[in-house]
């Protein structure tokens, strides 16, 4: 990725044009709509954490679990998608996922202890991770119209999924905390349903995953650098999405309100102003800007008022959608490895920071105060940064020199974003 131009995405994602975006087999539809229900039961619960705490006489702390369980077997399971998916193919690890979404879902929604919910959502976890690691993968190999509309579909599902599932858990949580949980689980079985009714299995890669793939694949120093340099990113990121519902103390209704708008503003930084950014300024001087920024909107998100948190957190959303889109790219381009593979390894390193903020950030509130863990999250994002800086050399590349060889390969990165 050269420090001018983006490697990975076209200057205009619509270059291809609209038709070419729209008109798509029901395969693509089928995944890409399993897929926006997937990364709602990311953001799901926030809208609802203070009502669970209620509900099942638990500290924020404990309700914190509910994303470290979910994002620890993530990592973990980052290992295990691609040795799974290259010897079963990809339509029966995507019903696999679905399958096991569906169960724990329903088990979350029946849970009678925080500790019997913290358990089921890291089934939930496991379901989610070989879904969505597979997803991307089979849109592109389905898609019509070029690898440009599907993963442009892609990243609209992701963003589309995001905003809509604090909204969701809103709406139905507001009449009972279980309901969000039962309506993922009937989702999900509706596209088990469409995939299994229209995806046909699609060509397995010629050489099989080993376990070790991912791990190995780190050994490539630019690709190590974006790991760690995401990782604390990471920590950012889901300090907000799991701790603030805590601090901004609103209803249901409210809580899904801020975060759909956060999503909203992710799914369009994400998918429309980062190509053109990175098109202008080169895609690590967007990245180092956009953590940097992340940090000092949540210093500001930390010690300002209620009205100031509200807009801070949906303003993140605008950095965050940035750092997603770049980080991606740097993940998938940086380094010779096979796409899946690099990815694998990428997200089995930050994941960990996914699991680590939910549980630290209430732990560093109640041994401190409430701004701490906000600054601990900006000094998070300035470390994120300050890689970028250091390890630029590593981190820059000539697109051209891969995008030939990745061309070839099957498959591209899943769970980047």
């Amino acid at each position: 990725m050269s420090g001018t131009k983006s490697g990975g995405h076209a200057d205009d994602p619509f270059q291809e044009g609209g038709g070419s975006l729209l008109r798509q087999p029901k395969a693509v539809w089928a995944t890409a709509g399993a897929s926006v229900v997937a990364f709602m039961g990311i953001g799901l619960v926030d809208p609802i954490l203070p009502s669970i705490a209620r509900g099942l006489h638990a500290s924020d702390s404990q309700v914190s679990l509910l994303f470290t369980s979910y994002f620890l077997i993530t990592a973990f399971a980052m290992l295990v998608t691609g040795f799974v998916s290259s010897r079963i193919g990809g339509r029966r690890t995507l019903l696999a996922g679905l399958a096991l979404v569906v169960v724990f879902a329903a088990l979350s929604g029946m849970s009678g202890s925080v500790g019997e919910l913290v358990g089921f959502r890291a089934g939930w976890g496991l379901g989610n991770a070989l879904f969505v690691s597979t997803s991307l993968a089979v849109i592109v190999g389905a898609a019509a119209g070029g690898s440009a509309a599907a993963i442009l579909l892609y990243e609209s599902a992701l963003g589309l999924g995001m905003a809509c599932g604090p909204l969701l858990g809103a709406i139905l949580g507001d009449m009972k905390w279980r309901y969000p949980f039962f309506g993922t689980a009937v989702l999900m079985a509706i596209g088990f349903v469409a995939i299994t009714a229209f995806l046909k299995e699609q060509p397995r890669p010629a050489r099989k995953t080993s376990l070790l793939d991912p791990i190995r694949a780190l050994g490539h120093g630019g690709l190590a650098s974006a790991a760690v340099a995401a990782f604390f990113y990471n920590y950012a990121f889901f300090t907000v999405l799991a701790f603030t519902p805590f601090v901004l103390d609103m209803s249901p209704y409210s809580s899904g309100g801020v975060f759909f708008a956060w999503g909203v503003l992710l799914a369009v930084f994400s998918v429309l102003v980062a190509p053109r950014l990175q098109h202008r300024f080169g895609s690590l001087k967007v990245l180092g800007g956009s953590l940097l920024l992340l940090a000092a909107d949540l210093l500001v998100l930390g010690y300002g008022d209620h009205t100031t948190a509200v807009v801070c957190t949906v303003l993140s959303g605008a950095f965050i959608g940035l750092n997603n889109t770049v980080f991606t790219e740097l993940a998938l381009g940086v380094s010779d490895a096979p796409r899946p593979v690099a990815s694998a390894g990428y997200n089995f390193v930050r994941w960990f920071a996914a699991a680590a903020a939910p549980f630290l950030a209430p732990r560093i509130e109640e041994w401190t105060d409430l701004h701490v863990p906000f600054v601990v999250a900006a000094a998070a994002a300035v470390a994120g940064a300050g890689i970028v800086a250091v390890r630029r050399r590593a981190l820059t590349i000539e697109a051209a020199e891969l995008e030939p060889r990745h061309a070839a390969q099957d498959g591209v990165s899943a769970f980047a974003n």
